[in-house]
């Protein structure tokens, strides 16, 4: 007898990057004010999302004048967007998700303008929540090759694979005290997040996911999902006079994906991105007690 695996089994987890985008600017003393703890970049505001993990460097690997205490070239921290697009650093995601002043980093003002780059990064795979279904589908395209060289004819000859779905989730952009969601240890992103993402101009749409068909346990041979690296291409939000708002996200991949079943990959990590160890040495899984 087959077993019939059902829909609440599944679902999806978002790791939030910007691949191999980078944006310069420059920070002017003028645009710190070290009382509020806040800074602002010209149109930066258009490439970074309140939560997202930004790794700053000085472009001359000279000392970065920001966060007070801190006199190395390069930092990461959690950020929050304010209304008027300035900047708070935080040292967690879920204070930067609050963006109060008094947990925000303390700043320094710099001695001259500064070139800096900014990249959006997190090593932390966080649920997607409130998701109501979700497809994923594979593409094989096959590709004329009767006028192609030898080469070409080797690299295209079976056809060139896509992958390419949609998320449709109730949509949610707050994080609500009496919410089951907010009380969670881990954060989940919402629907907000993705119709944010494509509207992020110089650092791209991308984001890292994992598509859960089936999920048991970590350690489970009998897990299955997709994993790859996507590019959102449609976001469409639905406003009924009466009923759920509901956003549909479209996606396709822009890198290497794999559908893989078995135990899954997922060491508990520090705030640094090493490994949290035991005492013999070994790794600890995120669902370790």
């Amino acid at each position: 007898m087959s077993s019939v695996v059902k829909g609440d089994t599944g679902y999806i987890e978002l790791q939030r990057t910007s691949l191999e985008y980078v944006v310069r600017a420059t920070l002017n003393p003028d645009d710190v004010n070290t009382g509020k703890k806040r800074f602002s970049v010209l149109d930066i505001d258009s490439s970074v999302i309140t939560g997202d993990r930004l790794d700053i460097s000085t472009v001359d690997d000279s000392d970065m004048e920001l966060v007070s205490g801190h006199n190395y070239p390069d930092g990461s921290w959690y950020v929050n967007v304010d209304a008027a697009g300035g900047l708070r650093l935080f040292e967690s995601f879920d204070k930067a998700l609050e963006g109060l002043a008094a947990n925000a980093l303390a700043l320094v003002t710099p001695s001259n303008p500064q070139d800096l780059f900014f990249k959006a990064r997190d090593n932390s795979y966080r649920p997607l929540a409130k998701v109501t279904n979700y497809e994923f589908t594979t593409v094989r395209e096959l590709v004329q090759t009767e006028t192609l060289g030898d080469t070409f004819k080797k690299q295209y000859e079976n056809g060139l694979i896509q992958g390419q779905g949609s998320v449709t989730c109730f949509w949610e952009h707050r994080y609500l005290l009496d919410d089951p969601d907010t009380r969670h240890a881990v954060k989940p992103e919402f629907a907000s997040y993705l119709a944010r993402l494509i509207l992020r101009l110089n650092q791209g749409s991308e984001f890292l996911g994992k598509f859960y068909l089936f999920r048991e346990s970590l350690s489970s041979p009998n897990n299955a999902w997709y994993e790859c690296e996507a590019q959102v291409t449609n976001c469409a939000i639905t406003v009924p006079a009466a009923g759920v708002l509901e956003a549909r996200i479209d996606f396709i991949t822009n890198g290497k994906f794999k559908l893989k079943v078995g135990a899954i990959d997922a060491h508990l990590l520090k705030e640094d991105a090493d490994f949290v160890l035991k005492e013999d040495g070994s790794k600890i899984f995120l669902e370790d007690q």
